[in-house]
């Protein structure tokens, strides 16, 4: 598949603060990309910039395969969706009212309205004035607006901040759904990393302005480095047998943490060392949870 949006060089710098820098994205068509970083690590920048909304200092950036101007901004940006930071609304209309006027602004048939208000599930409030409407509902309004023409992009900037448990599951499975549904390409950020972990195909994720990861959410699930910690009541003796067998080994904290063997070959290790009266007191299966795997990819604790 193509990529739907590139970055090359990526820099924005306010003042002496260089907010990002040499960012070199890559979504690709058909996925939901999670952006995901600490706050502050530059993830709204970078969605301003490539929505045309804030100028970058230095770099290319390229939606649909071409490159992004002055020139040609508008026209690219008419198959683009987005919502940053808190949607906008007028609160005395009503959901649907509110719809007409994106409508007109966005050139789209107001018979599209219906369309995208079923999509988000608001289709039994569009007469409530949106000054009713809970901060879920104004969300998914929110979303609505931005589905309005049934983009082929959609940029969503933290959708679920302030959002109850079951509105964040809702957004979160709407989100999921529209690459298959709509044949949607989805950019979403997001400072919850299991957030990402759940929603997202792709991952970048990026620390005081810079990528220190791009891949799919399985390569980054890869990084969890899998073992068998042994724990036995002599593991010196335990160590010389293991080292007999070729199995390799560290010990760590009171265990030995090996490689995660096929179930004959560590159950065969586990019979040598009771054929020798070594005592094996514990057995557990270790990886670097996605917690640890952030930390050590960017120095900074993530929210859950």
């Amino acid at each position: 598949m193509s990529d739907i949006i590139t970055t090359t060089g990526l820099c924005k710098q306010y003042g002496k603060l260089m907010s990002v820098k040499d960012l070199d994205l890559s979504v690709e068509e058909g996925s939901v990309y999670g952006f995901l970083g600490p706050n502050g690590a530059g993830k709204s920048t970078t969605m301003k910039m490539i929505l045309g909304l804030a100028r970058p200092t230095a770099g290319a950036i390229s939606v649909f395969g071409e490159k992004m101007n002055s020139r040609n901004r508008l026209s690219i940006l008419n198959n683009v969706g987005s919502l940053i930071e808190s949607p906008s609304y007028y609160g005395h209309l009503t959901g649907k009212e509110n719809l007409r006027i994106v409508c007109t602004l966005k050139d789209v048939p107001e018979k599209d309205i219906d369309r995208v208000l079923e999509i988000v599930r608001l289709e039994n409030q569009k007469e409530k004035k949106v000054s009713q409407y809970s901060l879920g509902m104004k969300q998914r309004l929110g979303l609505a607006s931005a589905l309005l023409g049934t983009p082929k992009l959609l940029i969503l900037d933290e959708p679920t901040n302030g959002l109850d448990p079951a509105g964040i599951q809702e957004m979160r499975d709407l989100i999921r759904s529209l690459p298959d549904k709509l044949g949607m390409t989805v950019m979403v950020s997001s400072h919850l990393l299991s957030e990402i972990d759940q929603m997202a195909t792709h991952v970048g994720i990026i620390s005081r302005g810079e990528l220190v990861f791009q891949d799919s959410l399985a390569a980054l699930h890869e990084n969890s480095h899998p073992a068998i910690a042994l724990r036995t009541l002599n593991n010196e003796a335990a160590s010389k047998i293991l080292t007999g067998q070729g199995v390799p080994f560290k010990a760590q904290d009171g265990f030995l943490l090996l490689p995660m063997l096929a179930d004959s070959e560590l159950a065969f290790s586990i019979a040598q060392l009771y054929e020798r009266n070594i005592g094996v007191v514990r057995i557990e299966e270790r990886s670097r949870s996605l917690e640890d795997i952030f930390l050590s990819l960017t120095g900074t604790a993530v929210s859950l």
